[in-house]
């Protein structure tokens, strides 16, 4: 299969989709990849890596596009990408489609076949590309909230720790998965006064557990997601349905009653956020105040450390990369239940239930086109 790699565009974006040594796991057995000059140049990948890797230098995006039956990246594809997209090419990447109708209509329009890295799964039900960056952004949440915090960002002038004789920050995390399990760490590490609140017993046994009783692992209602909100210096949005936007779990109405200088890090916002007033930023303006609540929504957190996401998302995606090359998309899709979930887009049809639901679009049974 012909393989392409274009260098992501998005706003201060540095990953990659594949690294040298996921190019060579390919060119090793026959493939052929062409990568954009300086794709990788930003976390330290040159041209001559990828050469050494096997890999071909094409000059433009719009080379890689034309001569590639595969595309792989990082994040959903911009406007000017998915105008280079064509029938039965097929894309696989982040596409977060649910609160993106613009995406999703081109996607549709371009014929192409489309599989997002964030609803393939597991034999476990989790999701496996989706989860490495689940725990950089968790992680990250933690030191953008502190940020968040700061008198210079409008923040309430607070260290999250405290110190001797001083009462910590109190972090409020909505979610107990990937997300919320690596903010807690991260948290619990700094000193803070930690609450997650999530609906699952058996994750909320989980979490006490694994953090010795460290975190108040809270069940969520909207009465506790009120009380706690209400107190919290700051909030994490973690939740997650798959494939679908994220349920609108903080109203205006609390934003509006939390402790002025407080922080929100929506980490849900590729999503559409879980916070009402939550809208996407960048890492170049990460941060906006309403209300006075410092709000955080940046929507690609861990492009910021490019470096170790990109080599994180690699070990996870190059499996799935090898077999779509070496069966095709149709028999790997056919073979691979886990793999088929992350279908989103097929021949201008949407594949994916939630997406087509959070759209008001129509769904199609993605067997029924592969047969």
């Amino acid at each position: 299969m012909i393989i392409g790699v274009p260098k992501e565009i998005k706003n201060h974006e540095y990953r990659v989709g594949m690294v040298p040594s996921s190019v060579r796991e390919l060119t090793n057995k026959g493939h052929v990849v062409y990568v954009e000059t300086n794709a990788g140049l930003g976390i330290d990948f040159n041209d001559q890596d990828y050469i050494d890797a096997g890999a071909s230098i094409l000059n433009t995006a719009k080379e890689v596009f034309e001569k590639a039956e595969m595309i792989v990246k990082v994040k959903e594809p911009q406007a000017v990408e998915r105008a280079m997209l064509r029938q039965d090419q097929l894309l696989f990447t982040y596409l977060h489609l649910a609160p993106d109708l613009p995406q999703t209509n081109d996607l549709v329009s371009s014929g192409a076949v489309c599989i997002a890295y964030e609803t393939v799964t597991d034999n476990r039900g989790g999701l496996p590309l989706l989860a490495p960056m689940s725990e950089v952004a968790g992680r990250m949440s933690i030191q953008a909230g502190a940020m968040a915090l700061e008198k210079s960002k409008g923040g309430r002038g607070m260290l999250l720790g405290g110190v001797p004789g001083v009462e910590p920050a109190k972090i409020v995390i909505i979610g107990g998965g990937m997300v919320g399990t690596n903010a807690a760490q991260m948290a619990v590490g700094l000193g803070a006064d930690v609450v997650i609140l999530d609906r699952s017993i058996d994750a909320l046994r989980r979490l006490n557990a694994q953090f010795d009783n460290r975190v108040k692992a809270i069940y969520s209602t909207a009465a506790a997601i009120e009380k706690h909100v209400l107190e919290a210096d700051l909030v994490i949005g973690g939740v997650l349905v798959p494939g679908a936007a994220a349920p609108k779990l903080v109203t205006k109405e609390h934003i509006k009653q939390m402790k002025p200088g407080s922080a929100i890090v929506d980490v849900a916002i590729d999503q559409g956020g879980c916070v009402e007033t939550s809208h996407a930023t960048t890492h170049q303006d990460p941060t906006y105040i309403v209300d006075d609540v410092v709000h955080y929504c940046v929507a690609n957190m861990p492009g910021a450390v490019a470096r170790t996401s990109t080599v994180a998302l690699n070990n996870a995606t190059l499996p799935y990369i090898i077999k779509l090359a070496d069966l095709g998309y149709r028999n790997a899709l056919l073979q691979d239940k886990h793999l088929l979930n992350g279908l989103n887009v097929m021949h201008g049809k949407i594949t994916c239930k939630e997406v087509a639901e959070a759209l008001g679009l129509e769904f199609v049974d993605p067997k029924i086109l592969l047969a």
